[in-house]
């Protein structure tokens, strides 16, 4: 049996440097293929069946979602395993999620068109950077992220927040409120309305 503190998927996802030349890169690598081919049958679908939808996104995301899941394709992942979905879920058209930090999407959140979930980052020094290193993304319940925005890795939205269309995150976003800009700022409270 394998001890699961060692292997590269945990090692990924706990925010390790992961090189190209890691003895285990291959098996990481055979979930990424695994994404590229789901996506693609997800993004070739002619369909308007809700439920053939969501069978092939819970294909990729190795787990059934709840049927109040709503997902207008394309959609795009680099591994998808790594992704957790609630309930009463909206997902608008050419999103990308880069989800080998892991992408949490609690219960009643709205992503707009092309928004991005990047957990994924590059070491700084040239010498390293084809390595990577992950970092995982958490959106509360009822949070809504805007048109274009960016959430970069280890950022979490707060409960009912609010991101701005073409924001992009870096850091937490607390609860109740509303950030935008390049990088995000608070802009306001949404108790203050």
């Amino acid at each position: 049996m394998e001890d699961n503190t060692e292997n590269i998927f945990s090692r990924d996802r706990s925010g390790q440097t992961i090189r190209l030349d890691d003895p285990d890169y291959p098996r990481l690598f055979e979930v990424i293929k695994k994404a590229l081919r789901v996506t693609a049958k997800l993004n070739t679908l002619v369909t308007d069946d809700l439920q053939e939808i969501n069978t092939v996104f819970s294909e990729l995301i190795g787990k059934k979602v709840d049927p109040t899941f709503f997902l207008i394709p394309p959609f795009h992942s680099d591994f998808g395993e790594n992704i957790s979905i609630g309930k009463n879920v909206f997902i608008n058209h050419a999103c990308t999620f880069m989800d080998r930090g892991g992408i949490t999407i609690e219960d009643d959140v709205l992503i707009g068109p092309k928004v991005n979930l990047i957990t994924t980052n590059h070491p700084v020094s040239p010498a390293a950077r084809r390595a990577t290193i992950s970092n995982p993304i958490h959106i509360r319940k009822g949070a809504w992220i805007g048109v274009g925005a960016t959430i970069l890795p280890g950022v979490t939205v707060g409960e009912n927040a609010i991101v701005a269309a073409g924001a992009v995150v870096s850091k937490n976003v607390p609860e109740n409120t509303i950030v935008g800009g390049i990088p995000a700022k608070i802009i306001r409270s949404i108790d203050a309305f």
